[in-house]
C-alpha cells in the first residue's frame, strides 16, 4: 500500500491484518534511523507485522519514511533529520483512521521514538510504546505535552543501551506522570535475542485482553518469508556506532 503525505510524497508501506477476525487494536510502527539501515523491515518491526495479527488480533501498519529504502521499495523524498518526517507520521495516522481501524497506538524504535514523542499527539492516537528511545531531539516541552495529554506512554529501556539507560530514562520521563519505564535486563539497543519480550510488552499495553506471554510456537497456517532479501540491512547496519555518527 502507499501513503500520501500532505507535502506531496508517496511512501511505501504495508498493512497486516488478522485473517479471520476484526482487529482489536492498531499499531503504527516508526523505524530506526534510515541513514544507517533503519527501515520498515528492521527486525522487530517486521516480526511485529508477521506475528501480532495472528497472535493478538492487531492491525500492524509499517512504512518507510521519506527517502528510505527496503526490500518493499523506496519512499519518495529525502531524509530530513526528523523534521519533515512529521508529515510521514501524519499520513500513516490518517490512513488507519480513514480505514476505521480501532484503538490506534504508536510503536517507535530509536529514531522512530523521536517522531512519536515530537509529533505523535494526534487526536486519534490512544498511546505509545517506545523501544530504545535516545531522547536526543526530544525536548522537555515535548514530554510535558505528553504529560498533559494523559495518554499512556511506555518506554522499553535496554539494560546495556548505548544512548539512554534506565536511571537517566526514569529521570527524563519523570515529567510524564503516566509514563511506565521498563528496564529490560540483558538487552542492547538493537534488541537482538529479545524479540519475544518486546512483543509481549507491546501486547500487554495495546491489547490487554490477550494473554501474555505470547505463544512461542505456531501451529496454524504459515508462509515462509525469504529473509535473504534483507542481507546485512536489518541488524548489522543499525550498529550503535553507526547511529552515533549521525549526531
Amino acid at each position: 500500500m502507499t501513503l500520501e503525505t500532505a507535502d506531496g510524497l508517496s511512501l511505501v508501506g504495508e498493512l497486516a491484518l488478522p485473517l479471520e477476525r476484526e482487529p482489536v487494536a492498531t499499531i503504527v510502527c516508526l523505524h530506526p534511523l534510515p541513514t544507517h539501515g533503519g527501515m520498515m523491515d528492521s527486525h522487530l518491526i517486521r516480526k511485529a507485522s508477521y506475528r501480532l495479527p495472528a497472535l493478538s488480533d492487531m492491525a500492524v501498519l509499517r512504512f518507510n519514511t521519506r527517502g528510505t529504502t527496503s526490500a518493499q521499495g523506496t519512499s519518495g523524498g529525502t531524509f530530513d533529520h526528523g523534521e519533515s518526517e512529521r508529515f510521514d507520521l501524519a499520513a500513516a495516522i490518517d490512513y488507519v483512521e480513514f480505514a476505521e481501524l480501532p484503538s490506534i497506538w504508536l510503536l517507535g524504535w530509536s529514531f522512530g521514538t523521536e517522531l512519536v514523542l515530537r509529533y505523535g499527539l494526534e487526536p486519534g492516537v490512544v498511546g505509545a510504546v517506545l523501544m530504545s528511545p535516545p531522547l536526543r531531539a526530544v525536548t522537555d516541552a515535548d514530554l510535558d505535552a505528553w504529560a498533559a495529554s494523559g495518554r499512556p506512554l511506555t518506554a522499553l529501556i535496554p539494560e546495556h543501551d548505548d544512548y539512554l539507560q534506565a536511571t537517566e530514562a526514569r529521570s527524563r520521563f519523570s515529567r510524564v506522570s503516566q509514563a511506565d519505564v521498563v528496564a529490560v535486563e540483558g538487552a542492547k539497543h538493537l534488541w537482538v535475542g529479545h524479540t519475544e519480550r518486546v512483543l509481549d510488552e507491546v501486547v500487554r499495553r495495546v491489547a490487554p485482553q490477550t494473554s501474555v506471554p505470547l505463544p512461542r510456537k505456531w501451529d496454524g497456517p504459515m508462509e515462509q518469508a525469504d529473509s535473504s532479501m534483507y542481507s546485512n540491512r536489518t541488524v548489522a547496519a543499525l550498529s550503535p556506532e553507526a547511529e552515533e555518527r549521525t549526531g
